[in-house]
């Protein structure tokens, strides 16, 4: 069965409205959200995807001041077919950060489908990152898996290299994501969409048909789209 995956950082200073008709036209299987804010009144990107029909868990990933309160942004992951298990790891306590991991059957096979945000380092190099995806890595199941998300990470960065001995990238064309707009990072100060730091990679008993970035432009990355098999 032919399946369209979807990983997308929608960053909570973003236009959501734009977000939620964006993941409409996309018409993705499975979509994998990160920065999402679930107390959001306007446009609550949760409860729109689930009046489209999609099945969701979303969990606490790191917190933000927003109109002077703190709240969680949270990683969600959404399924047009019935998510049948939902678990929430613990990658770092110090910058607290997870992955939410789902499991979804499909055809009869069961896909485990990984959903992370690691730590934002302003395009250096971070030993904590890298604490992060080898506590990731030892989560993983040796078949029928996806891990996607904001990895925060270039693609030579020594985070990416560990993933990609145990799984394959799905796009390794390493078209930049990011940035969209220049006050995402008051650090960094990017000029131009000119770094990938947004991935999605699968087991090798996935079949990769196609990938791409989307040209959605409402948040501060682009989504990264891949058409698999299962």
């Amino acid at each position: 069965m032919k399946l369209k995956i979807l990983s997308w950082n929608i960053w909570c200073y973003g236009n959501l409205s734009q977000v939620a008709q964006s993941l409409k036209a996309s018409n993705a299987d499975i979509i994998c959200l990160q920065e999402v804010l679930p107390k959001e009144n306007k446009v609550n990107i949760i409860n729109y995807l689930s009046e489209l029909g999609y099945d969701h868990f979303y969990a606490d990933s790191m917190k933000i001041e927003v109109n002077g309160e703190m709240i969680f942004m949270e990683n969600a992951t959404f399924s047009k077919y019935k998510i049948l298990e939902n678990k929430t790891h613990i990658l770092s306590e110090t910058k607290h950060r997870i992955a939410i991991e789902s499991k979804v059957q499909i055809n009869g096979a069961m896909l485990h489908i990984f959903n992370t945000h690691l730590t934002h380092e302003h395009l250096k190099e971070s030993k904590e990152r890298d604490l992060q995806m080898d506590s990731l890595i030892k989560l993983l199941p040796k078949e029928r898996v996806l891990v996607m998300g904001d990895f925060n990470s270039l693609p030579n960065s020594k985070t990416v290299q560990k993933i990609n001995k145990v799984l394959k990238n799905t796009d390794p064309s390493f078209t930049p994501t990011w940035m969209v707009y220049p006050n995402g990072c008051n650090v960094c100060e990017p000029k131009g969409i000119n770094y990938r730091l947004d991935y999605i990679f699968a087991s090798e008993d996935i079949a990769v048909l196609s990938s791409k970035v989307e040209n959605f432009r409402p948040s501060d990355h682009l989504p990264v789209s891949a058409v698999i098999e299962v």
